[in-house]
């Protein structure tokens, strides 16, 4: 079978091309690796996505979403793609088949950069965050710790000042990696401190995050500290393994213009996947939007 279009990925800008592809009236297949939401399925409750003022899980809106999509004729499979073959028709190559198409859409997203603390993935949802626009108002006069030193660990923890009575910023380094203007700024919120070489050691808690224990990596000393809450920001991988002859980053994102083509015709990708500023539910949704209309003009140039 030849596919109009196959989106690789199923969170929400995945999902969101699918929408737009199939309503188009587009043969469209989305391959997804392990469940449809991706990262978006594992937030406990959105308060920031339009529409769902009375709150909405991620688990929920990623219901929606495929459904929105399987509704206009999306095929959803669960597979592992491989290797793209770009030729006239292009080939993608699975773990279990091979898919013939005259476009991709490439919406991979990110894996998030875990720390292997103990107690971490016990707590994900539970206390332990990785995206402080997501969480920050459930921690509204509480106190967090923020894990990290780079530039995202600082612009977080600044957002979570607003609504947090204390952020506790920890780094193994004796200094941050963040640039300049950022650390100069946030010198300017009280309610921010920053713990210098330490490692957490453990999350603790019964039914969520309860305190933490920190290990000073010089002394080696050990301390038990109260916490609320975790938030986690040491970096993001791309999910990018399987692709080549595309232009990538530095980082191995995708690079894309305004209209999500890639370095390679009639090859888009959107979401968290390309090199972008702000990773946001409602941006990955509007970039699947965009892609699947660059697919669908860019098959009928070549009709």
């Amino acid at each position: 079978m030849l596919y109009d279009v196959v989106i690789i990925g199923a969170g929400p800008s995945g999902l969101s091309a699918a929408i737009y592809a199939s309503r188009a009236k587009l043969k469209t297949l989305i391959i997804e690796k392990k469940w449809c939401g991706g990262k978006m399925a594992t937030i406990g409750l959105l308060e920031n996505y339009p529409g769902f003022y009375d709150e909405i899980s991620g688990h929920d809106l990623s219901i929606k979403f495929e459904k929105h999509a399987v509704k206009f004729g999306a095929k959803l499979v669960y597979d592992e793609v491989k290797k793209i073959d770009n030729n006239t028709i292009k080939k993608i190559i699975t773990v279990n088949s091979n898919y013939n198409t005259k476009s991709i859409i490439i919406a991979t997203g990110t894996s998030i950069r875990k720390t292997n603390i103990l107690g971490e993935e016990i707590f994900i949802g539970k206390g332990v965050s990785f995206c402080a626009t997501c969480d920050a108002p459930f921690y509204k006069d509480k106190t967090v710790l923020v894990i990290g030193g780079g530039d995202s660990a600082i612009q977080e923890s600044i957002y979570l000042s607003k609504f947090a009575k204390n952020v506790i910023i920890i780094h193994r380094r004796n200094k941050l990696r963040a640039t300049s203007i950022l650390q100069k700024r946030i010198t300017l919120y009280s309610n921010i401190f920053i713990l210098y070489n330490y490692l957490v050691k453990e999350i603790l808690g019964k039914n969520t995050v309860e305190k933490v224990i920190i290990e000073n990596i010089k002394t080696h000393k050990k301390k038990e500290m109260k916490i609320d809450g975790v938030f986690i920001f040491v970096g993001q991988i791309p999910n990018t393994s399987f692709v080549t002859n595309i232009t990538l980053s530095s980082n191995q994102y995708i690079i894309t213009d305004n209209d999500m083509n890639t370095s390679v015709s009639g090859i888009f990708a959107c979401g968290d996947v390309r090199e972008k500023l702000l990773k946001q539910i409602i941006i990955s949704a509007s970039d699947g939007a965009v892609a699947a209309i660059g697919a669908q003009n860019y098959i009928e140039l070549c009709s």
